[in-house]
């Protein structure tokens, strides 16, 4: 008997689903994507051969542009409300509940004490061009000292976030006694550990470093 052909038809794959998919990641993306923080100045720091990796959250950063200024920020907005509470109530700085939000919602801030109420009042825009020209916060090698205001600062995000890990953003052409003055800072509220951001640069052929990566690849 003669073998029945079937009639060729062409495949017909239904996207609907695909489609639904690829929109579900996108949002999901879009809505759990953490937005880098614009940054009050630009700096550049040096490079060094360390690889040990940045924490991912809970950072207190203290950020040294190349005028020596020094700018302050923690990445989590809601130990960001306790914090200025905490300074609020030690430095009597009498802020309102609205300026207390702005600080919560805001970036780095580089302001000293008796200019950061006058500073939470403006809008979005204007502290972005009032940061540009702000003088740093007020640091000294004593933790006691009335002009150390960088103290207080680090003292109530301890307070309010222990868990903070401290992280040095210093530019490269940064003098060396700035940066100082905030490890004496950190010291003096015995704060021993902590990491300084650099760019990550090859190791030296023919160093005690290059010897030991070298070392450890082969046994791998």
């Amino acid at each position: 008997m003669p073998k029945a052909k079937l009639p060729r038809k062409s495949t017909n794959i239904d996207m609907t689903a695909m489609c639904d998919v690829a929109f579900l990641l996108l949002t999901f993306f879009m809505l759990a994507t953490k937005f880098k923080p614009e940054e009050p100045v630009v700096v550049k720091t040096p490079s060094s051969i360390s690889e040990i990796p940045l924490p991912d959250a809970d950072i207190m950063l203290l950020t040294v542009d190349t005028k020596g200024r020094i700018f302050f920020s923690i990445d989590n907005k809601v130990k960001r409300k306790a914090l200025i509470e905490d300074v609020n109530y030690e430095r009597d700085l009498k802020l309102t509940e609205t300026e207390k939000n702005a600080f919560a919602i805001g970036p780095s801030i580089g302001i000293r004490f008796d200019q950061l109420k006058s500073y939470l009042a403006l809008s979005g825009d204007k502290q972005v061009e009032l940061q540009k020209e702000a003088p740093g916060i007020p640091v000294d090698t004593s933790v006691l000292s009335v002009n150390n205001e960088l103290a207080q600062w680090v003292k109530s995000a301890r307070n309010t976030n222990p868990k903070l890990r401290i992280c040095i953003k210093a530019d490269g052409e940064a003098a060396y006694p700035h940066v100082k003055k905030i490890i004496r800072t950190l010291e003096g509220w015995k704060i021993f550990k902590f990491n300084l951001i650099t760019n990550l640069k090859a190791v030296p052929a023919g160093t005690a470093a290059y010897a030991e990566r070298n070392k450890v690849a082969s046994k791998e």
